[in-house]
């Protein structure tokens, strides 16, 4: 007949006998009887796994992101317009001044860009287009640089 393993071997049994020591075949029931929060630790690095993101989940994100870093862009144009440092002209007048293409939009250029702007305010939410810190800003276009290098682009990527 074979011994029961649930008790210690007889030529070591006296070592068991003190209420100071513990004889046991499973180590982590001893450890989670006596230090439970410490087992729930070393379950949680062992068996926890994050599930990776389904595409639709990242082209969501990464869309919101480009709205974000569009729209900040944009206004930036809107107040160097507002200030008279960028100028709204016709195409006509924009064909003419080749030079000065980066100081100026032409007018119907421009009058997309007001209505993309308020369907973006429209999409997000004007209370979720900042303003944000120089360091927020940092974050948002370092997420939308690494979900754009994860759907293929190269890393750095954040043309709007």
């Amino acid at each position: 007949m074979a011994a029961d393993e649930r008790q210690p071997h007889p030529n070591l049994a006296e070592m068991f006998a003190s209420n100071r020591s513990i004889y046991s075949l499973a180590v982590g029931e001893v450890l989670n009887k006596h230090a439970p929060r410490w087992m729930e630790d070393i379950k949680w690095e062992f068996e926890y796994q994050e599930e990776p993101r389904r595409m639709s989940e990242i082209m969501e994100a990464e869309h919101l992101l480009f709205r974000h870093v569009w729209y900040n862009r944009h206004w930036n144009v809107r107040i160097a317009i507002e200030r008279g440092k960028h100028k709204v002209v016709t195409r006509e007048e924009w064909e003419k001044h080749h030079k000065r293409h980066n100081r100026s939009t032409v007018d119907t250029i421009w009058e997309g860009a007001l209505a993309a702007a308020k369907r973006t305010e429209e999409e997000v939410g004007p209370e979720n287009l900042g303003p944000w810190s120089d360091f927020e800003w940092g974050t948002i276009n370092g997420k939308l640089s690494a979900l754009r290098w994860v759907m293929g682009s190269e890393w750095d990527f954040l043309d709007t």
